[in-house]
C-alpha cells in the first residue's frame, strides 16, 4: 500500500473516533443525579462520566445553576466519585440516521442491541429537530390503510394523522400494533418501545424484524429498568429517525408504545429538577415534551414524504380521564379505544368503535363511506342500551324497529370486528363485507 493509501485509512480511522476533552468534575451523586462543576455546556449535551476503575458511563445534561450541573446518568451510576472527570461526547449530541437502520433495533443511544454489529450511520441530526413550516407542509389528504378492518372502515386514518391508542393493560394492545406494523401500506415502520418489559420487547423485535419486514423497519427500544432520560431519549431518537425517512420522501409510519411511559419518564427527571408538580404529580415539562414529540409527527413539504403517527395511551386502572390519556386526546388527532369488557368476551381486536374516533375520517372518505360507517356506529351503541335487557325480558320487540334491526345485527357485527392477527384484510373488501352486511345480504367475514 503506497503512502497516500494509508493517509486515506489512517484519516477515515480517525474520523470515527469520538475525542474526549475533559472538562468539569464530579462533586455529587446520589446515585440517580449526578452534580458536577464546568462550563460551556448545554441542556441535552452528552457526556462521560469516569469510574473510579477507569471505565467510563454516559450521562445526559438535564440542567445547571451557575457552574454546577446536574447530569442524569443512562444507565445504573455505581461507582461514581468525588472528583471524577466528565468528558463531552460532541457527536453523540444528534441522532445517527440512514438506510442502514432499516430491520435494525438499537437503544436510546442508537447503539444496536439485536446482535447484528455497529452501525455506521449516514449522517447526524439533532435530537430536537423542529416541524416543518405550518404554512409549507402537506395536509392530511391521502388515506393510509393499516390492514386492521375495524379501524380501515369505521375509523378510517390519513397520511399525516397523530392518533391515540387509549388501553389498559393487558387488552391486546401489543397485538394490535404487531398487526398494523407489519399489515400497513406504508415504506417504513419506526417503532419506539419506551417503558416496556424487556420480555416484551424481545417478543416484538423477533416478531416484526422478520426476513419479510427487514426492509422496512426500525425498532428503538429502553425498557422499564433503564434510566428515565435513555426512556426519552429513545422517544427523542424515534422521531428524529422517522424525520429522516419522511425527508427522503418516504410514507412513515411512526408507532410510539408508549406515550405515558415517555411522560412517566420525564416525570421522574422533572421532579429530580424539583419542578413543582401541577397535575397528579406531573410537572409541566412532561405536558410540554408530549406536544413537542407529537407536533414533530406530521407530513413533509411538498417534495417530501409523509409522517403517520400512532401512540398508546395507558389509561391506569382503565381511567380514561388520567391526565396524560386527557391531555394526549386533547393534542392528537383522534383515538381509538380499547375495552376491557370487548377483551374478556373474547372480540380481538378489542376496539370500542363508539367511544373512538378519527377526526380526519370526514375529509378522507366518500360520503357513501361516511354513512356506512355511522349507520354502524348506531347499530352498536343501540345495541348496548337496550342489550343488558334481553336477557331479562325486559325488552319488547317490534316497539322500535331501529333497536329491533341493531339486536338482530349484533351477532354479525361482533364476528365482523373480529380479526385474526395473521390474516390482513384489504380495506375495499372490508367495507364491502360491512356494507353486504348491514344491508342484510351478506353475512361477518
Amino acid at each position: 500500500m503506497d503512502l497516500s493509501a494509508q493517509l486515506t485509512t489512517v484519516s477515515e480511522h480517525l474520523n470515527t473516533v469520538t475525542i474526549l476533552r475533559p472538562t468539569f468534575k464530579v462533586i455529587k451523586s446520589d446515585g440517580f443525579l449526578i452534580v458536577a462543576t464546568g462550563e460551556n455546556f448545554c441542556v441535552g449535551d452528552v457526556c462521560d462520566v469516569s469510574f473510579q476503575s477507569g471505565s467510563r458511563f454516559a450521562c445526559e445534561v438535564v440542567g445547571f445553576d451557575g457552574e454546577f450541573y446536574r447530569l442524569i446518568p443512562y444507565q445504573h451510576a455505581n461507582g461514581a466519585h468525588f472528583g471524577g472527570s466528565v468528558h463531552h461526547r460532541p457527536q453523540a449530541s444528534g441522532t445517527g440516521v440512514g438506510f442502514q437502520l432499516l430491520g435494525r433495533a438499537v437503544n436510546g443511544l442508537g447503539e444496536a442491541i439485536d446482535g447484528l454489529g455497529q452501525i455506521n450511520y449516514e449522517e447526524f441530526r439533532p435530537n430536537n429537530a423542529a416541524p416543518p413550516s405550518l404554512i409549507k407542509r402537506r395536509g392530511v389528504e391521502e388515506v393510509m390503510e393499516t390492514g386492521v378492518k375495524a379501524i380501515d372502515s369505521l375509523l378510517t386514518l390519513g397520511r399525516g394523522q397523530r392518533i391515540g391508542l387509549v388501553a389498559g393493560s393487558g387488552v391486546g394492545k401489543s397485538v394490535l400494533l404487531n398487526m398494523i406494523t407489519r399489515f400497513s401500506d406504508v415504506d417504513v415502520v419506526v417503532v419506539g418501545l419506551v417503558g416496556e418489559r424487556g420480555r416484551e420487547v424481545g417478543d416484538f423485535i423477533a416478531k416484526t424484524l422478520t426476513p419479510e419486514m427487514a426492509e422496512k423497519a426500525v425498532i428503538i427500544a429502553a425498557t422499564a429498568e433503564e434510566s428515565p432520560v435513555m426512556r426519552v431519549a429513545a422517544a427523542r431518537r424515534t422521531h428524529a429517525v422517522a424525520e429522516y425517512y419522511r425527508d427522503q420522501g418516504k410514507n412513515v409510519l411512526l408507532l410510539m408504545d408508549s406515550l405515558t411511559r415517555v411522560g412517566m419518564a420525564q416525570r421522574e427527571i422533572g421532579l429530580a429538577l424539583n419542578e413543582a408538580p401541577i397535575s397528579k404529580g406531573y410537572p409541566a415539562s412532561v405536558f410540554s415534551l408530549l406536544n413537542q414529540l407529537i407536533e414533530r409527527a406530521c407530513n413533509g413539504e411538498s417534495e417530501q414524504g409523509s409522517l403517520t403517527a400512532i401512540y398508546t395511551v395507558l389509561a391506569e386502572g382503565d381511567d380514561a380521564q388520567d391526565p396524560l390519556v386527557d391531555s394526549a386526546r386533547a393534542i392528537l388527532d383522534g383515538h381509538i379505544m380499547l375495552s376491557r369488557d370487548l377483551a374478556s368476551q373474547g372480540q380481538y381486536p378489542a376496539i370500542d368503535i363508539p367511544a373512538s374516533i378519527s377526526r380526519c375520517m370526514n375529509d378522507l372518505v366518500s360520503e357513501d363511506h361516511l354513512q356506512l360507517a355511522r349507520k354502524c356506529r348506531r347499530m352498536i351503541s343501540l345495541f348496548r342500551e337496550v342489550g343488558e335487557l334481553i336477557p331479562l325480558g325486559a325488552y319488547v320487540s317490534g316497539v322500535d324497529a331501529e333497536r329491533d334491526e341493531a339486536i338482530n345485527l349484533d351477532p354479525a357485527i361482533s364476528t365482523w370486528l373480529q380479526q385474526a392477527p395473521s390474516t390482513p384484510m384489504d380495506a375495499t373488501t372490508g367495507l364491502n363485507e360491512l356494507q353486504a352486511l348491514l344491508s342484510g345480504n351478506g353475512k361477518a367475514g
